[in-house]
């Protein structure tokens, strides 16, 4: 924060009258100090550019990221170019010819060219019963689609062949609605990330300047109770979390066709756990460390590594047994989880009572240890 917002928050805080325990005048309300200092720290949170850049600006630009390379990817068809005949690519099912983008050629080394470049996945030519299927390993995941199509093509044109009838058919649905995109999995996580980056951050770096500012030592002498202190952070950190919240979701509707579930809203309560989850954790960065330097760095060391480990940027689906089972000793892997319920996957309350429930045991833990290593001065 500032030294604009130091003043401003210094400026709340009445002097306290020597053996006084309350203001002068004898107003004994806590109301008053603890709106005071809200405001203050609010408009310290508008004021300070780089609080905002980091807390807002920069989780929008993943967003923006994520969301241009989602929302215009289109069919999710695999390009083919056919050389010759290729029996196998003839009379196709509809359910397969529509994830198919077949092309013919008759020159293999320019199709070969136009694999290696990455115009196409796959060039296939068929030679009596031997089918030649070429596709490049660059990218693991169209490679194993690649395969796992002809791998059925050929199974099901051996089974015509033979004349045998398959006694079993295989039906996939998906559960969400057809219009799901990708981008409605990245939004949740991505917010989350948001949040917790805000929370840890501002709790870890205000508690710092302030007592290095001397701050605390003005507000532990001034007629405010302690719970007015806390209340009011936390406070500001959930007004911040819920703004971020609006402009995310209200931009990811708005520019990236955002769909959201009937339960969207139960986000709300799992936010406010998770933000005191994060404000607890960055109180306790801000109580172990010295300087400003010193809590940023801490502060990264902890939200950067939790949001690869909880699935912010990528899913986790295909990590190792053991990285997963860490996943799940960190907050933001079940705010995440907990917001992907009921933001795409349309469950209900159910869904948010154990997320909430680690969150705040979360929050509890390390609110214990924070008010342990405390310190009103430097």
């Amino acid at each position: 924060m500032s030294a604009e917002v130091h003043d401003q928050t210094a400026a709340t805080v009445p002097d306290r009258q020597e053996g006084s325990g309350h203001p002068p005048g004898g107003d004994r309300r806590p109301a008053r100090p603890l709106a005071a200092l809200a405001i203050a720290m609010f408009k310290g949170f508008l004021r300070d550019r780089m609080t905002l850049f980091w807390a807002v600006a920069f989780p929008l630009m993943f967003l923006g990221l994520f969301g241009g390379i989602f929302v215009d990817q289109g069919s999710d068809e695999t390009t083919i170019v056919r050389v010759g005949d290729v029996a196998v690519l003839q009379d196709l099912p509809p359910e397969v010819a529509k994830t198919l983008d077949i092309t013919s050629s008759t020159s293999l080394d320019a199709a070969l060219e136009k694999l290696s470049a990455g115009d196409v996945d796959a060039v296939v030519t068929q030679r009596d019963g031997q089918v030649d299927v070429r596709y490049s390993a660059v990218d693991p995941v169209l490679a194993g689609r690649v395969q796992g199509i002809f791998g059925g093509l050929v199974n099901a044109a051996n089974l015509r062949l033979a004349q045998v009838t398959p006694e079993l058919t295989l039906r996939t649905q998906q559960v969400e609605d057809d219009s799901l995109e990708q981008i409605q999995y990245v939004t949740p996580s991505l917010l989350g990330w948001a949040v917790s980056m805000s929370a840890v951050f501002g709790a870890a770096l205000n508690l710092v300047m302030w007592r290095k500012n001397g701050v605390l030592r003005r507000l532990r002498l001034a007629p405010v109770p302690t719970r007015s202190i806390v209340l009011a952070r936390v406070g500001t950190s959930m007004v911040v979390a819920l703004v971020q919240a609006a402009i995310f979701i209200g931009l990811g509707v708005a520019l990236f066709g955002l769909t959201l579930t009937g339960w969207w809203l139960l986000s709300v309560p799992l936010l406010v756990a998770g933000t005191l989850a994060f404000l607890s954790i960055g109180m306790l960065a801000g109580a172990v460390s010295r300087t400003e330097e010193g809590a940023a760095g801490l502060g990264n060391a902890v939200v950067l590594p939790m949001a690869f480990l909880s699935g912010s940027f990528f899913p986790l689906d295909g990590a190792p047994g053991w990285l997963r089972a860490v996943s799940q000793a960190l907050p933001l892997k079940h705010l995440n989880d907990g917001m992907l319920d009921v933001m795409v996957r349309g469950q209900g309350p159910s869904a948010i009572v154990v997320p909430i429930l680690i969150l705040l045991a979360f929050a509890a833990v390390f609110a214990a240890i924070a008010a342990k290593l405390f310190r009103w001065d430097a």
